[in-house]
């Protein structure tokens, strides 16, 4: 387990009422998916980027952020249907091949175990949410449970970096704030996560969570880690 995080559990002083987890990267493993999708497009499109460079540039953006990037990028519109061309064809290879994260179910099972309630807060629509739960026979677990930015765009509100999905999470569960813990993998999420006023461990899987932990969160090594951390936080 993650001593970092740990210890900033065990030293932490503000109860801890509900557990809000990103979707992408942190439950279910798909950012790699996300990011050769991505790639491919914007290549078509005239920017010959790679899927490693889309993974430095993009993860954990919306996509409709991504089109914003990239039409900067190109200095011409990529058309308004862009991000949903995007995610149809996401959702297509989600629907055959998209896989949880090692440990995240476990983690799930573990917040319900110890009594707290739990949220899914995501950058993603719910109709790629669907397509991922579906293939990994969650649907049924997270009803009633998920977030997403996109249905706050329509009502003025803002995808991550911005804090908006956090926000609507707590409030959901009528919970302030500074008594939720963020669960996230990226810059982005994890920005919001403090832009919201909440403690957030940064999952570093493939890295050294430099950045992460640049942005304010505390970093942590595994999803199988989790139920032992949320056991520290009980303390």
């Amino acid at each position: 387990m993650s001593e970092e995080a740990a210890a900033f559990l065990l030293a932490r002083r503000r109860p801890l009422e509900l557990v809000i987890f990103d979707c992408d990267g942190v439950l279910i493993d798909s950012e790699a998916m996300s990011n050769r999708v991505a790639a491919a497009m914007l290549t078509e499109a005239g920017w010959a980027i790679t899927e490693q460079e889309a993974e430095l540039r993009f993860t954990g953006l919306s996509f409709g952020a991504v089109r914003e990037i990239a039409e900067a990028y190109l200095g011409q519109s990529l058309g308004t249907d862009w991000v949903r061309r995007v995610v149809d064809r996401l959702v297509d290879v989600m629907r055959r091949d998209v896989e949880p994260v090692p440990g995240a179910r476990e983690a799930l099972d573990a917040v319900t175990g110890l009594g707290l309630p739990w949220r899914i807060a995501s950058n993603s629509s719910h109709f790629e949410m669907e397509a991922k739960f579906d293939r990994t026979g969650w649907r049924e677990l997270v009803a009633g449970r998920v977030h997403s930015a996109a249905d706050l765009a329509r009502r003025g509100g803002a995808a991550k970096p911005a804090p908006d999905v956090y926000l609507a999470a707590a409030a959901a569960q009528a919970i302030v704030p500074a008594h939720c813990l963020v669960i996230e993998d990226s810059v982005a999420g994890v920005t919001a996560a403090r832009a919201a006023g909440m403690d957030c461990l940064g999952l570093a899987r493939h890295h050294d969570g430099a950045e992460l932990r640049a942005a304010g969160a505390v970093v942590f090594r595994s999803m199988h880690d989790v139920p032992d951390l949320l056991r520290a936080a009980l303390c």
